[in-house]
């Protein structure tokens, strides 16, 4: 939006009625053309209308985008040849009833086709709330970028919002793929969310809590991203949405999510429990559960491994006794398994890589397969067993019934170290796959089938 675009709310009323109750008026204008680092923190109801309205009522927002229409030649041309009337300015109207607000909500959307107002709206509402994406360092990894934050804090929002592959986290933000900035953008916006909090609303700034002591929804740290996966491939802006999705319903982020987009086709993924759609005008509560994931599981040869070895948290060799599979979704390889046979434990499997490609990481796919591999050994009387360090596959083993944890050693605590010093090395757990009951299918997974 240029700076000489501005946005003017004139106040509409409306009289209640069995269809339109207790209908409240927002009676607000501001330019839209200020960027949001110039409003100030939270004051009132001036800068920030979000915190400060009653959204349990409706509210009806009636704005004009105006821009000023310089003339020149062209202009003139354009103006004969469309038989366009002769004005100063470009007028769009937009009339809305925005509310009311699921009580508990944790993820709104704000849709709509470019030049609708949808940046305006957002900027309007949630004021200092809407993330600027800043400059990242060129000189140092993406962990080091994330300001003085807690490396728990870090890990878990990176590992949250799908970007959970520790070479990448070593790498400066300039050589990460498309999708992969995409996340570290997801993320450094959560983080400085839940570090700011909500101070300046006279909220408290939230410290770091279990998935159980998450508090009500009003105290949550709002977080308000424009441009929702707009610079990012179709299929991996699904993975984006349905792992935020799913990071935030299981709380792994405690924090509010507004996303503002051009896209619709991350509304099924994303499931927000309300949506504003410009292009109608239209503001929905919409409870909607994420599309399947259909995944196809191949036997594969050790050369499928090329492609997956880069994106491994530990050494990229690949033992000659693996068996290999390759999940697949939708025609594209996104999962890869392998196991090899145990040393001394006749009819055991050990999972000795298991990796899922960046762009769909934070979906379940890898302990889907994960889940899938061990019961379709089990039904040979193959028992499987997985041994790892890395801190979504912990959390996932130790939240799931069909695993039993067998071990776990934090390495390097064996050596000697001085008193109150840190602990080196990482947390190593170890599993062993006997689900309840010994389903017979395979959870998530279509078939099983050998590649020639």
């Amino acid at each position: 939006m240029s700076t000489g675009e501005h946005v003017t709310r004139k106040t509409s009323g409306a009289e209640p009625d069995d269809h339109n109750p207790a209908l409240s008026v927002m009676t607000q204008s501001l330019p839209a053309g200020h960027a949001t680092s110039e409003v100030a923190p939270c004051e009132g109801v001036s800068q920030c209308r979000f915190c400060h309205t009653d959204f349990s009522l409706p509210q009806r927002v009636n704005f004009s985008l105006r821009t000023p229409v310089r003339g020149s030649f062209r202009v003139e041309q354009i103006r004969a040849m469309f038989d366009l009337p002769v004005r100063d300015e470009s007028v769009r109207q937009v009339d809305l009833s925005f509310g009311p607000l699921p009580p508990e909500w944790r993820i709104g959307l704000i849709v709509g086709p470019s030049g609708s107002g949808k940046s305006s709206l957002a900027r309007w509402l949630f004021g200092q709330h809407l993330y600027q994406p800043g400059d990242w360092p060129t000189d140092c990894a993406v962990v080091d970028a994330f300001g003085a934050v807690s490396l728990k804090l870090l890990v878990r929002t990176l590992t949250a919002v799908g970007f959970s592959s520790p070479p990448a986290w070593l790498r400066p933000y300039a050589v990460l793929s498309t999708g992969e900035k995409a996340r570290c953008d997801l993320a450094r916006a959560v983080v400085e969310a839940l570090v700011r909090g909500q101070a300046s609303c006279g909220i408290p700034a939230p410290v770091m809590v279990s998935r159980t002591q998450v508090g009500p929804s009003h105290q949550l740290p709002l977080v308000v991203v424009d441009e929702f996966t707009s610079v990012v491939d179709r299929t991996v802006a699904r993975a984006i949405a349905a792992a935020l999705r799913r990071a935030i319903s299981r709380n792994l982020l405690p924090c509010r999510f507004v996303a503002v987009t051009c896209h619709y086709d991350v509304v099924p993924w994303l499931c927000p429990d309300w949506v504003v759609d410009l292009a109608t005008g239209t503001f929905q509560v919409q409870p909607t559960s994420r599309p399947s994931i259909q995944l196809e599981l191949f036997r594969a040869p050790h050369s499928a491994w090329q492609v997956f070895a880069p994106h491994h948290y530990l050494t990229g060799n690949l033992s000659a006794a693996a068996q290999c599979f390759v999940a697949c979704w939708e025609d594209r390889p996104v999962c890869f398994c392998a196991l090899i046979p145990q040393g001394g434990r006749p009819g055991w499997r050990r999972i000795s890589r298991l990796v899922i490609l960046p762009e769909y990481q934070g979906l379940g796919i890898g302990s889907a397969v994960l889940h899938a591999v061990a019961e379709w050994l089990l039904s040979a009387n193959i028992r499987t067993s997985i041994t790892t360090s890395h801190p979504a596959m912990i959390a996932y083993l130790q939240r799931s019934a069909a695993w039993r944890i067998t071990r776990r050693q934090r390495t390097g605590a064996q050596f000697r170290r001085p008193a109150g010093a840190p602990l080196r090395g990482r947390w190593v757990v170890s599993a062993e796959f006997w689900p309840p009951g010994r389903t017979s299918q395979a959870r998530g997974i279509r078939s099983v089938r050998a590649v020639n």
